[in-house]
């Protein structure tokens, strides 16, 4: 008999992160293996508000949104984990970024699978690995660490 998955809506996304337009990184979490492993998706369009910089004449998405994106999941899967349910009054915060790569640009149309897995755990520190793909092209692989604090 196989575990059973989860997946998660924007309105439950919502319930989780404090996070808001335009900083929302997250659409839809496809699988979540509670306290393991979670998929997560982000629809990338041509609306995005970083793109009118990011480069008008031919717009990527920025490295660093494409690793906030894999944070986002991150905190999404470590929520799930905890007894205590997350709320508005929670933060998570990175404390590191490790072995990050970058392998292919994100540009509007694309479809950002984000999978993430937790390495490692010891109080309210987490420590995953991460990775985003577009239509199974690696485009950035990264170990994050990160806490939370509620406020």
């Amino acid at each position: 008999m196989g575990r059973e998955l989860s997946t998660l809506d924007i309105h439950e996304i919502l319930k989780l992160l404090p996070h808001r337009y335009p900083f929302l990184l997250l659409d839809r979490v496809t699988e979540l293996d509670s306290g393991k492993t979670l998929r997560a998706i982000k629809n990338v369009t041509i609306n995005e508000p970083f793109f009118q910089g990011h480069f008008p004449y031919r717009p990527v998405m920025p490295g660093v949104l494409i690793l906030e994106a894999m944070a986002q999941a991150c905190a999404v899967l470590a929520s799930e984990g905890l007894t205590s349910r997350a709320s508005e009054r929670r933060v998570y915060y990175f404390t590191g970024v490790d072995k990050a790569r970058f392998k292919r640009p994100v540009e509007p149309g694309d479809c950002l699978e984000i999978n993430v897995e937790i390495l490692r755990r010891i109080k309210n520190m987490w420590k995953c690995a991460a990775t985003a793909q577009v239509e199974d092209q690696l485009c950035c692989r990264a170990e994050l660490m990160f806490t939370y604090q509620d406020i």
